[in-house]
């Protein structure tokens, strides 16, 4: 069941299901907290289960005009604190990982694992940087043109033909967003420090799943990533986008099973 919250005078949504130590999943960008329904609902024999709207996301409100990395952190603390959880795995899709990357840095005490699902802890290149700045051009000029194009581009190429009506999912969540909820969360993006010195110093685990046919993110970037943390995970899959709770969800599921777990024994 849904439930809400007030942060900075803002509505944000989120839902907790399970008993058990807790696992915050966070969305990606253009997502909803949704894309876990079938994860959490496994997950929930262990583990109380917490996923959130990111702000301009599903059911929760935009709150700034750029929504920052340590914004959208402090958005996931308050829920926490909220509910009176002092101790979560936190693991994130591609803008989710981001935040969660973010959080472990801004509130390393309450993170148990860090799970990176198809993310990475660095900041944005320059030429990604300038990818971003188009990005909120394009968004500003063709909003539904943007949303049309990006998620189909998110699939292993070869066989995105598979995942139309997943796809077509997708697109109507997205499709609810303003323009101004999408290019405060680019901005964010292009605008993020990243979380790569908690790569360096962190004792805790941390995981990294990875999709070779990931067009958005290089396997070679996110593996030379995982070199850094004293206790590192990879799970690296063929055939697999950007995408892999839908491309490859037993696979995915199991090993972020097994990780969250593990941080807890």
């Amino acid at each position: 069941m849904n439930r809400r919250i007030d942060f900075q005078n803002h509505t944000i949504n989120y839902a907790m299901t399970g008993k058990g130590p807790a696992i915050v999943l966070l969305h990606g960008f253009l997502e909803t907290m949704d894309i876990w329904d079938d994860f959490a609902s496994q997950l929930s024999d262990r583990f109380t289960v917490i996923t959130v709207d990111l702000p301009g996301h599903g059911g929760s409100e935009v709150i700034s005009e750029i929504h920052t990395m340590s914004l959208m952190a402090e958005v996931i603390a308050s829920v926490l604190k909220h509910l009176g959880i002092t101790e979560v795995v936190i693991a994130g899709h591609s803008l989710g990982g981001y935040v969660a990357g973010e959080f472990a840095m801004k509130y390393p005490a309450m993170v148990k694992g860090l799970a990176f699902f198809h993310s990475h802890a660095a900041p944005d290149t320059d030429e990604a940087k300038e990818n971003r700045r188009r990005s909120i051009n394009i968004v500003n000029r063709d909003h539904a043109g943007f949303l049309n194009q990006f998620i189909p581009d998110l699939f292993d190429q070869k066989y995105v033909a598979n995942y139309r009506e997943q796809i077509s999912v997708l697109q109507r969540r997205a499709s609810v967003m303003t323009a101004n909820a999408i290019t405060a969360t680019i901005a964010g993006m292009r605008d993020r420090t990243g979380s790569l010195p908690y790569l360096f110093t962190t004792e805790k685990p941390v995981l990294f799943i990875i999709g070779k046919q990931d067009t958005r993110l290089s396997y070679n970037v996110v593996l030379a990533q995982a070199l850094i943390p004293a206790h590192s995970e990879v799970l690296l899959l063929d055939d697999v986008g950007h995408m892999g709770f839908i491309e490859a969800p037993r696979q995915t599921l199991q090993v972020l099973t097994h990780f969250a777990m593990k941080c807890y024994e």
